[in-house]
């Protein structure tokens, strides 16, 4: 059996989403700033699919910005907030400690151009409460940038709250919504949010292609120089195949999100039940309020390289974590962050699912999972000399 497991790093492309790119490759395939009627046929549509974004965000379609993908969302959005605030000689920001590396990279390069960086605790279940976020704004804070769900423990962020917080301070609110967006009921202005980020590979779009959304009032800054595309602030001929296919997958997951929420989070139940009768194993991030289709284990005593080539030789797709960072060796930030130690944090697993899994791979995942940690298990050293007693657990049985 094949089995999917890992959306989080990426969903595979609707239908829907490819036949309403189709035309824009070879039919409607002018430029959207020329202005014969080809162009404008393009631009047209551009503007249709910029709508029915901000329809799904509650904003309007001028604060809707086309990017290449979340990153570049992120580095838009922060850079903004942060240009606006060195002009009020305001240069405090405001994150936490497991934010997704566009963004805690671009925090870091801040620094070093003289901003000070706060990174809030998430405590064991990976959360940041309003009054955490109140109590850190200062006079010179310029931003507070939380992401709404993250990407390898699931959690899902109390955002409205945080959202109001800042806007009783004056102070800029962003979040990272690239795990959230098609997956959670989002409403910008509900919310008390001013800037915020998605990508359209992570709700059955296509790869390449993002939005920024930026509350009227804060235009953004240009990371990058060039035409006069998206109102002059996002230079580079759009990608309109792109836009067009993630508009559409937002509209499909938009339609039918309750319905994926019910059924998705059935099967990360059931899934997050299976595992957890492993002995000594952990399950990272909030164990109710988290995103639907996320499931994160960490076992002591084997590495989770070793994992996920054993699932995947079992045809499970599976990842230890962020699929950004799947080449380093350095446990995650994101599990340290929440307190497990380096040797815990080696051993993670993150399935992610979606509507199109089966109750039958559930069954499977959780059948294989266990194998393969006994196996592992078996021929580890390590767990050798922590059944012996030469080592001491740090995980419960």
């Amino acid at each position: 059996m094949k089995v999917y497991a890992d959306n989080a790093a990426t969903t595979k492309t609707s239908e829907a989403a490819v036949q309403a790119m189709m035309p824009y490759f070879s039919t409607i395939y002018g430029n959207p700033s020329s202005l014969h009627s080809d162009g404008q046929r393009a631009k047209e549509a551009l503007e249709s699919a910029r709508a029915s974004v901000a329809k799904h965000l509650g904003c309007t379609p001028r604060e809707i910005y086309f990017t290449s993908g979340g990153t570049e969302a992120d580095n838009m959005a922060i850079r903004s907030a942060a240009f606006f605030g060195a002009r009020k000689n305001k240069r405090h920001i405001i994150s936490t400690a497991f934010e997704h590396h566009a963004v805690l990279h671009t925090l870091a390069k801040l620094e070093k151009e003289g901003f000070e960086v706060t990174l809030l605790d998430v405590g064991e279940t990976g959360t940041v409460s309003a009054q955490q976020v109140k109590d850190a704004i200062r006079p010179d804070t310029a931003l507070v940038t939380v992401m709404f769900a993250n990407n390898e423990i699931g959690s899902i962020l109390p955002i409205r709250e945080i959202g109001k917080v800042c806007k009783e301070a004056g102070v800029v609110f962003h979040t990272d919504a690239v795990q959230a967006a098609g997956h959670l009921p989002i409403n910008v202005v509900e919310d008390n949010i001013d800037m915020l980020s998605l990508s359209g590979h992570k709700f059955h779009g296509p790869r390449g292609v993002g939005a920024m959304y930026i509350r009227k009032g804060l235009p953004p800054v240009n990371i990058m120089e060039g035409g006069a595309q998206e109102r002059g602030k996002r230079p580079g001929t759009e990608n309109l195949p792109g836009i067009m296919g993630m508009a559409k997958a937002l509209d499909e997951a938009c339609a039918h999100m309750d319905e994926n929420i019910r059924k998705v989070t059935a099967l990360r139940d059931k899934l997050i039940a299976g595992i957890s009768e492993i002995p000594h194993c952990v399950l990272n991030g909030d164990p109710v309020n988290r995103l639907p289709g996320n499931v994160s284990f960490c076992f002591e005593g084997i590495e989770g390289e070793s994992l996920l080539l054993l699932l995947d030789s079992k045809g499970i797709s599976a990842s230890s974590g962020s699929a950004c960072t799947s080449g380093s060796l350095d446990p995650s930030h994101v599990l340290l962050a929440i307190g497990r130690p380096h040797e815990i944090a080696h051993g993670s697993l993150r399935l992610s699912l979606c509507e199109e899994n089966t109750e039958e791979e559930m069954d499977h995942i959780i059948v294989s999972v266990k194998e393969v940690v006994q196996y592992l298990r078996n021929i580890s050293p390590v767990w050798r000399d922590l059944t012996t007693g030469k080592r001491q657990f740090i995980t419960k049985e």
